[in-house]
């Protein structure tokens, strides 16, 4: 069995965006007729120039090798150009390729691509979800509104939720870090506040940030939050200073969380010995993959931290999540975004019952990629994925963040 044909689908969000602008999926196809699709996470390029990454990966170190050889296959891209060290876009175009190749595994093998890690330790995952606004809130108001805030995480209750996941606490900029004013402190504690009143011992609190505190700026915040008894503070400082976290660890009475923009086993492992870093948030469209994050699991074993997939992203990407926290002992939660297009997009093959996913039967990811809707919409924008604000943090008006992507209208 070889690797024969590549294609690349960018395909725009819809309503109401939450996963980001644009999901870039791959779909790969061997000598044989087996097919495998994958997803590669949150580009620093555009999508169009990294399809042509992507192309180039594909056809420079995977065209005509058996899709088994995925160690191989890494160890010739992670080399590639006399580097070997991490590269989010090449690792990142990498990742997809590789979901892809294990799809196919599980299908030739029919089986699914979990009982191909060491078999399953769950089949019910615990899931939580971001608290995104309701169908009649203000989108531009409701990230820094604790009441819409306690009403959405009402809902998410009454769906079977036992985490939430929120991040009142400001922009992220292009500066890096920075101290957070005493404005996104305040209405900080009072979400913090006025959820736990609502859900009580119900649910764990997920305070999210995006690393764009300083040390001592992610300290503070952290400290006035110790009281609300979160589940995690999530990358407080910017990813590139691992050194720092420890930091914010020793100094903060809250498990930090952080993973999203690392890549590699090499960063992971620099988290937890050099971080002090208990939870790992790999994206798996990200990380290298789904045998890296394997990887990364066992080395968090070895630290005792646990593992929870980072997902902003689309359902392939989620798919991947699944198999791999599937597969791994030390599996503490994983992030769902169940939009009626990212359902769609699979044709509804994940379903998500009390706050727990199900784990597909199915061979290799147990999804399908919907071609034709994929290809209805592609996407047309010119902004990334993602974006930071090039305006600083505002210390005499308050901040407004919008969730990572801006409300966008239905249709």
């Amino acid at each position: 069995m070889e690797l024969k044909e590549l294609k690349v689908f960018i395909v725009g969000n819809k309503h109401p965006g939450w996963g980001g602008k644009y999901f870039v999926f791959v779909k790969l196809t061997t000598n044989n007729g087996f097919v495998g699709y994958g997803e590669v996470y949150s580009a620093s390029i555009s999508p169009e120039r990294m399809t042509y990454v992507i192309e180039d990966i594909f056809e420079r170190h995977m065209k005509g090798e058996n899709p088994e050889n995925i160690e191989l296959m890494f160890r010739r891209v992670y080399s590639s150009g006399f580097t070997q060290r991490p590269d989010p876009t090449i690792i990142g175009a990498f990742s997809g390729l590789e979901i892809a190749c294990w799809d196919i595994l599980g299908k030739s093998c029919d089986k699914p691509i979990y009982s191909l890690l060491g078999g399953a330790m769950q089949k019910r995952i615990r899931s939580y979800t971001y608290l995104y606004p309701l169908p009649h809130h203000d989108h531009k108001k409701f990230w820094s509104s604790p009441d819409m805030a306690v009403e959405s995480a009402r809902e998410m209750l009454k769906l079977g939720f036992t985490a939430i996941k929120f991040d009142p606490a400001g922009p992220y900029t292009i500066r890096g870090g920075h101290q957070p004013s005493m404005f996104d402190i305040n209405l900080s504690i009072e979400f913090c506040k006025a959820l736990r009143q609502t859900v009580g011992n119900k649910a764990d609190l997920l305070f999210g940030t995006h690393g764009q505190f300083t040390t001592s700026g992610a300290i503070r915040l952290g400290k006035a939050l110790e009281e609300f008894n979160l589940l995690w503070f999530e990358e407080p400082i910017p990813p590139d200073n691992i050194d720092e976290f420890k930091k914010v660890a020793t100094q903060v009475n809250i498990p930090i969380a952080t993973g999203e923009r690392h890549t590699t086993k090499s960063e992971f492992a620099a988290l937890l010995k050099l971080g002090n870093v208990s939870i790992l948030q790999p994206a798996l469209g990200r990380a290298g993959g789904i045998l890296e994050a394997k990887k990364i699991s066992a080395i968090a074993e070895v630290f005792n931290a646990q593992i929870a997939p980072h997902l902003y992203a689309g359902p392939i990407e989620w798919a991947a999540n699944i198999q791999l926290s599937a597969s791994i002992p030390n599996l503490l939660i994983a992030e769902t975004i169940e939009t009626p297009f990212h359902k769609s997009l699979i044709n509804e093959k994940i379903i998500v019952e009390d706050g727990y996913i199900q784990v597909p039967e199915e061979a290799g990811l147990g999804i399908e990629l919907n071609e034709e809707l994929a290809e209805k919409y592609p996407y047309d924008g010119t902004e990334l994925h993602l974006m930071m604000q090039d305006e600083p943090c505002d210390y005499s008006n308050g901040n407004s963040f919008l969730g990572g992507a801006p409300p966008m209208k239905s249709n």
